[in-house]
Parts: structure tokens; sequence; C-alpha cells
């Protein structure tokens, strides 16, 4: 009844609102909006999903914008009630197993089917005019790819906001190694609904009532938490990229994809590899001509480490140009794309991107950018790149005869997590953009610098270190970070990366080291857009873990998720002129 109430107070205040707001003709035509709720969707298979569809209050046909959240589908309101007076029928579905709908949660594994029943349904309904846009971000960008990739009919375009492009590298593992953070807090989280869902059905006060003495009465008897997030246990039981991956891979499905996709990604935003990925390779691999002209992408700051329209990030400022109201973006892409408005989407270039350092928004032609030139710069040092007290450095000069560097890598005292690409939770050490010298200090973190520039050096485009590196055990993490040293010192982690050694050669096929011998690795640092300004420096970070965001390799070989022994490791990375290790930069002349 509360919240009846509560959303026809803002239904009114939304209509006065437009009306007092938005007198000009020439604006966008505003509606008054009703809202039905929790109408039943049959699936395929007869589970019956629910959502709350919002119309605007005329006669007619209008598009559909769609989402399908495991969130709480109320939690869209606002901008529902926003798009439908905009001149869209708008759809907040909770998927299922989730809040209001029916059947069993599990992550991926429904929403290709459900994505496709949900779209067609949509399509049908009275007021829509057959056209279908899906909208959401995390999770939510997930249930529209999965979608997509079915294909149905009736959809149109989609806009997934901070999502990933595998849901085993990049989501679930990352390098091999596995996200741990993520993957406990955010399971976590999920299964909060799931006990609810259980306690609700484990209530029964009727059987109670014969129970003595009276003070015996269990007035809400616990509910098991045996089972209650199946799926975590099977992204431990499958580390490698195996079938049970591959059949909900966007990757290997971007020739199903048939629909122009609006790609938003975000510095420091977890999923920002495979936002960055599901752009790049769609404009080449999408299953139409449409589809792969029809490729936008805008990466702003934040994503999980910080939302719109904050402009601070973590420890850092980014300055007043830094917000940007990511659902006028969206709204505006769809008013062209499924209303056919002449608002100059189509002039304008498909990739926005916010270059930190300058703190400035640029347009761009493509992703990576065309004129960003390949620089490595190697690793140099005396044998003694150890913590900020180190002799190491970066520079574009090749190395000749140098000793090679060593720590000990030890999981009993893992570097810790400070700041980064982190969700669901911020950790202590904070989230986003913070200071590294904590982690710099240690003696099992190589830390390599170049001098401080002269003038402002852009890097923007994808960052990767080759790295040539030996172990005591026989396996083990290397983990990168690229920094941004601020004449006062503060160390500003910009991206990172990690890679498990076993799988040095494939996702797919592990394969254990040899103590001793010496491996040429890649470790995949995803990208940044970054203007080193005069006075700033660059610097590397090198080491074994980067703990909880990952889970610590014990170095024993064993399957991470039952392991317990840990052994020490002897961690070697080589820097001469046989093994040339460098950190490889797109710098923007």
């Amino acid at each position: 009844m509360k919240r009846a109430l509560l959303i026809g107070l803002v239904l009114g205040v939304a209509g006065i609102s437009n009306a007092q707001t938005n007198p000009s003709a020439s604006a966008p035509e505003h509606y008054e909006v009703r809202v039905a709720q929790g109408v039943e969707v049959k699936m395929r298979d007869g589970v019956k999903l629910h959502a709350d569809v919002y119309l605007p209050k005329a006669d007619g046909k209008f598009p559909v914008l769609l989402t399908r959240t495991p969130y709480d589908k109320q939690y869209s309101m606002q901008f529902a009630l926003k798009a439908a007076a905009r001149g869209y029928v708008v759809i907040v579905q909770d998927v299922r197993g989730r809040y209001s709908s029916e059947g069993d949660w599990y992550t991926f594994r429904h929403e290709s089917e459900d994505g496709y029943d949900t779209v067609e349904w949509a399509a049908a309904l009275a007021h829509s005019n057959g056209k279908v846009g899906m909208f959401g971000a995390s999770y939510v960008g997930a249930t529209q790819f999965l979608a997509a990739i079915a294909h149905p009919p009736h959809l149109a375009g989609i806009c997934p906001e901070v999502t990933a492009s595998n849901y085993h590298d990049g989501w679930t593992y990352q390098g091999g190694a596995f996200e741990q953070w993520f993957n406990e807090s955010w399971t976590t989280g999920l299964a909060k609904n799931t006990m609810r869902r259980r306690l609700e059905q484990s209530a029964d006060a009727l059987s109670g009532t014969k129970v003595l003495p009276l003070e015996a009465y269990p007035v809400l008897p616990a509910a098991s938490a045996e089972g209650l997030a199946p799926y975590f246990r099977d992204w431990l039981a499958h580390p490698d990229y195996d079938d049970y991956w591959k059949a909900i891979s966007i990757e290997d499905h971007y020739a199903q994809i048939e629909v122009p996709v609006f790609n938003v990604g975000a510095w420091y935003d977890i999923f920002l590899g495979g936002t960055l990925k599901n752009y790049s390779a769609l404009k080449s691999k999408a299953g139409t001509d449409a589809a792969r002209r029809g490729q936008r992408l805008l990466v702003f700051i934040g994503g999980h480490a910080g939302w719109w329209p904050d402009k601070t990030i973590g420890a850092l400022d980014f300055g007043e140009k830094a917000p940007v109201d990511l659902e006028e973006a969206m709204l505006r892409w769809y008013d062209w794309l499924l209303k056919g408005e002449a608002n100059g989407v189509d002039k304008e270039k498909p990739v926005k991107i916010f270059v930190m350092g300058k703190n400035e928004w640029r347009e761009e032609d493509d992703w990576p950018l065309a004129r960003a030139q390949s620089a490595r710069y190697y690793l140099h040092s005396a044998g003694a790149a150890n913590g900020l007290g180190g002799n190491g450095s970066l520079s574009t000069a090749q190395p000749s005869d140098e000793k090679s560097d060593q720590y000990i890598y030890d999981p009993a005292d893992a570097t810790p997590t400070i700041g980064g690409p982190l969700c669901c939770e911020a950790l202590p050490t904070g989230i986003g953009p913070q200071d590294q010298r904590p982690a710099e200090a240690r003696a099992d973190v190589l830390v390599y610098t170049t001098p401080a520039f002269a003038k402002d050096t852009e890097v923007t485009g994808p960052v990767s270190l080759d790295l040539y590196v030996s172990t005591s055990a026989v396996d083990t993490d290397f983990t990168g970070k690229l920094v941004d040293v601020w004449p006062n010192g503060f160390a500003q982690n910009l991206t990172e990366g990690i890679l498990r050694l076993r799988y040095r050669k494939s996702q797919e096929k592990p394969e254990l080291a040899n103590p001793g011998e010496p491996y040429h690795i890649t470790v995949d640092l995803w990208a940044t857009s970054n203007v080193f300004l005069a006075g700033h420096k660059l610097r590397l970070e090198v080491s074994s873990s980067n703990f909880p965001r990952f889970d610590r390799n014990l170095n024993t070989g064993e399957e991470q998720a039952r392991g317990t022994h840990m052994v020490k490791a002897t961690n070697v990375i080589y820097h001469d002129r046989a093994h040339p290790s460098a950190l490889v930069l797109p710098v923007v002349p």
C-alpha cells in the first residue's frame, strides 16, 4: 500500500515538473506516465517472471526500453519514469529466481532464453511499436549481451554499461587468477535475496502451534545455507576456460550479435577490459553490417569504483568536467536509433573518452587510437629494484648485460590490494586511485621508475607487460601495475594485471612450470588514458600478489580451490640483452 502511494506521488510530481520545465514546443515530447506493476511474463518452460511496465499516458505506439535485473526492479523506478515521460514503454524485470520472479537463480544460465522470450513479449505489447532496446550496467549488461546472442527478431539495440566480454577471464578469473574479492563479495550480496526467499518458504506458523512448552515456539525456523550459491562452487570447479564458460562467452558468439551496441566503460572499472574488447571486436565480427557500423564507445572514470555524476573517484578529484550524464547519453542514442530523431548523434565520432591527467573529454575516430605509437619502456637495475629504495629504472634504452632482480613471494604475507578496480564493496585500503607507496615499500615489490617528464606525455590505449621470468616453484603469479608518480610523491595507480604462470600458454590447458627455467610471458594490464604531466614520473610495479583482489597463488601447483598448504617462491625478473623485459605503452604524439 505504502509503495503504491509513493509511486503515485512520484508520478504526480513528475507530471507537474515536465509541464513546468519543458514549455518549448521544440523540446522533446513529455507524457504523463502510468505504471502496471508485477506483470507476469511466461517463459518457454512455464516459469513466470515479473516486470513493472511504465507507459506514456497517450494513444499510439512507442519504442520499448527493457532492463532485466537481479538487483530488484524497484530500484530502476526513477529512470523508468524519466524515460517513459520521454516517450518510451519502459519494462523493468526481475530475472529468474530473483525478488518477485519465479524459478531458481543461477548466474548467466537462463539469460539468453529468458532474454529472447522477454524481448519478443515486449515487442508484442499493445503500446509497443515493435522496436526493443535494452539497457543497464554490470550483470544487467550481461543480460543484454546474452539476449543479443540469441538474436530475438525485435531487438534493435543494446546499451551495456561496465560489463564484460567473457565470464571466465575478465569476470570470475583474470589471467588465470580467481577474482576473490569480487566473487566473494558479489556472491554474498546475491545470497541475501536467496536466503530471504528460503526464509519465506520455511515460515510455517500453523505447524508451530502444537509445540510445547510454549516458550519453545520456533518463531522463524533457520533456513539452511546449503546450496545457497551453487554457482560459486562451480566457478571454483572450472578454473580453466572450458565448455562451462564457452557456452556463455560473449567473445565466442560475436557473430550472433546483429544489433548496434552503445558500449559504456570506465577507467578503474573491474570489467574495463571486456568493455573495450566488445567495442573493438564487434566492429569486425558482429553478424550484420548495421551492427558492425553501429558500435559506439564511451569511457568515463570510476564505474564500479565510483559512479557518475561523481568527480571524486578514490583519493582523487578529477575536476568539474569529469561528471557525465550517462542516462541522457543513452536516451539521446535511443532517440536517434529507435525514434529516428535528427539529434546529431549520427554525426558524432563513435568514441568518447575521458583523458586523465588533463582531466578533459575527447572524441575519437576509433579505439585503440590509430595515431598512438607503441613504445617499449625497458626494465633496468643493478640487481636490486626491490621497493622504493631500490635501483630500478625504466627507459626506452635497450638493456645490455644487467643483473636480474629477484624477490621472495610468501603467500602468507601477500602484497595487499590498495585501491584499483574493485567490486562490490570497498576494502579498508580504498577503491580506485590510491597512493601505492605503502605497497612499494615492500621488498617483494619491484619498482621501476622513469626520470621526471620534461613535457606532458600521453598514454592512451592498451597496456601490456613483456617479461622474462623464472620461479623456484612449480606455479606462481606475476603482477604488474602502471603508476603515475606526482611531484609530491603520490603514486597514482592507473591500471593493473596478473598472470598465473600455469596459464602462460593457454587459459584452456594449464601447464606447471619447471623450477628455475626462464619463461617469456605477457601480462595484460588492460588499458588507460592518462597524460603524465611535466614533472610527473612513470612507474611500473612488478610483484606476485594483489590480495585480496585476487586469490593468493600457494605456489604448490595444487588445485587452488582446495589448497591449504603454502610454500615460498623465489621469483626472478630478467632484463638483459637476451631477455629485454619491457612495459609496452601506447604513446600519443
